[in-house]
């Protein structure tokens, strides 16, 4: 078992932030004033990460308007019966719901799905939450439900779901936004077929490179009775990723999950941080026998009982020569082999380490994650099997959450979420600004005199 697991050296993070972000970026607030539903995509392996704080002071302001009140969150998209009866109406009788979908559930540990839906409900009250993957057919069962179909089910309880309790409204409009890349699109296509009787030909194109949707789509019916209408909308990154080591880390966790253009991130970084992800995530697994297991991960691509390590060259060096990948001269290429672990990872080797096991007894004090976002120390009587239970890993998980929260609004009183540049040209267009009414002032009072 490894005891220290060093943090890598990462670089100052890039600026992506191409104009069409921009653009809907300032369209937000008018397409928002015929939105009933706000549907909000987060890669659920980075669950505060993909947060993206542009969208908070619009989607604050549209609810506002409407004279919402916070009532109870949900866990897993269903609220209890007196939670959703008792919930207040906006003052001019608008839909207004803002669901979190967190994508790709599959690729993180299952153990930990509902102590964190519990930790943001206790820390985000007012938001909805839903875990799903796009290839469970029952997850994007459960979400129509949700929106269109008349009912949430908790046991033998129906409730009368969001598009009932507003049969006053002939349609429903939904918007779907995210960060690029997190599977907005395909969360359309999903929701058409399973609304819309009958063969459905695909309405959106996908890719897995991120920024392929660059403008707002047009409406697309994602079900029939009641009538329910839905919107894709471009992935919209942050345009300043951050300072010092939060804006790298922000930016490297970013390019894994290829939320950020191809090629703007040395490989050899992306590797380096991701094998310290997945020492963090399960240090040494154990099968549910007590039999030791292949882990962290990687090790299911390394030769047979090669130890976990920390040192990125040493272990690309040892992949190479795995996977033939030499150079003249017989250096390996750590550049292809950095190029296929990181492919391996978003392709299955994100599968091999969600199925890392919550912690057991007896491991003494060491690190402990989920995702990539969530990270804290277990000590030996923490680690008592009759101790770490859901209700720890809860209290874990929202003291991530609020260090999150802090550590924001302290970037935010230090400007960090502008960039130097982003800064001088404010500043520039303030002073033109300046300039521009003081001309007009003159030609005013010139005028004025004459």
């Amino acid at each position: 078992m490894l005891t220290h697991i060093p943090f890598p050296v990462l670089p100052a993070p890039p600026s992506w932030y191409p104009g069409h972000m921009v653009q809907f970026q300032r369209q937000l607030p008018s397409v928002l004033s015929s939105t009933d539903i706000v549907l909000e995509l987060r890669d659920a392996r980075l669950p505060l990460t993909s947060i993206n704080r542009n969208f908070e002071g619009a989607l604050r302001r549209w609810r506002n308007e409407r004279g919402y009140i916070d009532s109870p969150v949900a866990v897993h998209g269903v609220k209890t019966r007196a939670d959703h009866l008792n919930r207040p109406p906006t003052n001019n009788g608008r839909l207004c719901e803002r669901i979190v979908v967190f994508n790709k559930r599959d690729l993180v540990p299952e153990w930990g799905v509902e102590p964190f839906s519990r930790a943001m409900a206790s820390r985000y009250p007012g938001q909805r939450v839903f875990f799903a993957s796009w290839s469970r057919g029952r997850d994007i069962k459960t979400l129509i439900k949700i929106l269109v179909q008349k009912c949430d089910i908790i046991g033998t309880v129906t409730l009368l779901d969001i598009a009932k309790t507003n049969t006053h409204m002939p349609e429903t409009n939904v918007l779907v936004v995210g960060m690029p890349n997190v599977g907005k699109s395909t969360l359309l296509n999903a929701l058409r077929k399973t609304g819309v009787a009958g063969s459905v030909p695909k309405a959106l194109r996908t890719s897995a490179q991120p920024g392929h949707t660059r403008v707002l789509s047009t409406r697309l019916k994602i079900s029939e009775s009641p009538l329910v209408y839905s919107y894709d909308s471009p992935g919209v990154m942050l345009p300043f990723l951050g300072n010092g080591d939060r804006g790298a880390e922000r930016g490297i966790k970013l390019a894994l999950i290829a939320g950020i253009k191809e090629g703007l991130y040395d490989i050899e970084y992306m590797a380096a941080y991701l094998i310290y992800r997945l020492n963090v995530l399960d240090p040494v697994g154990e099968s549910p026998r007590g039999s030791r297991v292949p882990s962290p991960a990687y090790l299911q691509v390394l030769p047979p009982s090669t130890p976990p390590m920390v040192d990125v060259n040493e272990f690309l060096d040892l992949l190479a020569r795995k996977l033939c990948m030499m150079k003249r001269g017989g250096i390996p290429d750590q550049a292809r082999a950095a190029v296929w672990f990181i492919r391996w990872w978003r392709e299955e080797g994100g599968i091999v380490a969600a199925s890392a096991p919550v912690l057991h007894a007896g491991r003494g004090t060491h690190r402990r994650g989920w995702g990539f976002d969530l990270e804290w120390s277990v000590d030996a009587a923490e680690a008592q099997a009759s101790r770490y239970d859901e209700a720890l890993i809860q209290q874990k998980m929202e003291a991530c959450i609020d260090a999150f929260e802090t550590s924001a609004l302290e970037e935010e009183r230090e400007g960090g979420g502008v960039s130097l540049t982003q800064e001088k040209k404010r500043q520039r267009e303030e002073l033109l600004a300046k300039r521009a009414a003081r001309v007009k002032a003159r030609l005013a009072a010139r005028r004025g005199g004459n």
